[in-house]
């Protein structure tokens, strides 16, 4: 792809946008890649950073640090339920790997369940956890990876009937473990809310039937909220809006708006205490990292004084009040869906037969709609993540009615583009 790639240099940034050396701004109406929940340059992150790098830059993970312990401690009060501890990491994937790892020596079984539109990193273990065609190249890949169905209501691969197996999930969980063994699977994993591959929020009751089928089995639940934690949809965590706790939740990118790498693997007290005395090889150089791990202090004093995760929910209801008017006006939107500033538009041939604007992967000549629509966007000033047939919106979380209203208009425009390929009748 190399000779396709031609990347904007950018001189700088500032809150919800960013510019370009001619001085043209840009709104990020995907907080980069839906990490920077804070914005650009928050002074309170830089001044954290400076700070600690004053003091100190960087120490071994074996030797202890202020900021490390102090922002693991934060974190033991925020997430949900009984989950404990967490062990450090440089990103998502990361965490997932080092989850995986876990879930297999602590429950001493093999296999692991992933859904077929998740996608939790591209490094080995992490890409085959993947189910999306990002996973090809690396196959064949870690053993033991059995993917399940998702609940995609909008396409639904039952047809969705009521009620439907897979989109309840423990019915559709369950028909696996009954092909797969259960006693050989030592965890499922999960996006609460499914990321690049559809923004899919998962019916209600759906998550707690997973985690009672998990429960039933002595079965691991592992959520990743790499995407979708620290305020993403208008809750400290997604999972806090159907009241369910995984026994390892993995988080990246809002921790600390991705100003240093960092994720955690977070696991719950059971678990917590059977580490209590072994030795888990996980860790990396630069696990913990000083500077990451004042950033995340930083950026969770700047959530609870800003009230952040509260505008994140507030701004939500604007867009969940919006975007179907948006929808309304374009015969290319065939669906809408998301939560808090996590939201997505599928876009479509075809209302009634819902034909995707592109085909599922499209590249090259077969990507023409989606490229234009992106080109389209950068033109106005509005800088958007798609994937697939999809467009994301999913700003910064301090993001301001006004922002939003200028994001939205010229999103308004933007999608005039995939209108022209309606096909009609």
């Amino acid at each position: 792809m190399q000779a396709q790639i031609n990347p904007l240099p950018i001189a700088g940034a500032e809150g919800r946008h960013f510019w370009d050396y001619e001085g043209k701004r840009y709104l990020d109406f995907s907080s980069q890649l839906v990490n920077l929940n804070l914005g650009h340059q928050h002074p309170a992150l830089v001044a954290a950073i400076v700070e600690q790098a004053q003091t100190l830059c960087t120490i071994a993970p074996s030797l202890a640090n202020d900021k490390r312990s102090e922002l693991a401690s934060l974190l033991a009060e925020l997430t949900p339920g009984n989950l404990k501890m967490s062990f450090f990491t440089n990103g998502g994937a990361e965490a997932n790997e080092n989850a995986i790892k876990l879930a297999r020596w602590y429950t001493g079984r093999h296999k692991i369940i992933a859904r077929y539109r998740s996608y939790h990193g591209a490094t080995a273990g992490a890409v085959t956890l993947t189910g999306d065609p990002r996973r090809w190249p690396a196959e064949p890949g870690l053993p033991g990876v059995v993917h399940m169905l998702d609940p995609y209501t909008y396409r639904c691969p039952a047809g969705h009937p009521e009620p439907c197996p897979v989109c309840s999930g423990g019915p559709h969980l369950e028909e696996i473990l009954q092909y797969e063994g259960p006693h050989t699977v030592a965890a499922v994993i999960l996006e609460t809310v499914t990321g690049t591959n559809g923004v899919i929020v998962p019916p209600d009751g759906y998550l707690r039937s997973v985690r009672e089928v998990c429960d039933r089995h002595g079965i691991l639940l592992i959520l990743d909220e790499v995407m979708v934690g620290f305020g993403r949809t208008g809750r400290w965590f997604a999972c806090d809006h159907w009241d369910v706790t995984p026994d390892i939740m993995t988080v990246a990118k809002g921790i600390n708006s991705g100003y240093v790498p960092l994720g955690a693997m977070i696991v719950s007290e059971p678990i917590a205490e059977w580490l209590h005395d072994k030795y888990l090889a996980g860790g990396l150089t630069y696990s913990g990292h000083p500077l990451a791990c004042a950033a995340g202090v930083a950026s969770i004093g700047v959530f609870r004084e800003e009230k952040v995760v509260e505008n994140a929910a507030a701004m939500g209801e604007v867009l969940a009040a919006e975007l179907p008017k948006l929808a309304a006006r374009h015969a290319s939107v065939g669906d809408v869906r998301g939560l808090g500033l996590f939201w997505g538009l599928e876009l479509v041939r075809d209302r009634a037969t819902r034909e995707p604007l592109v085909p599922f992967h499209a590249t090259g000549e077969a990507n023409t709609p989606m490229a234009r629509l992106s080109k389209a966007a950068m033109a106005r000033g509005l800088f958007l993540m798609t994937h697939f047939n999809m467009v994301m919106i999913c700003p910064p979380l301090t993001i301001t009615r006004a922002e939003l209203d200028e994001g939205l208009a010229m999103l308004d425009e933007v999608l005039a583009v995939a209108d022209e390929y309606i096909d009609q009748p």
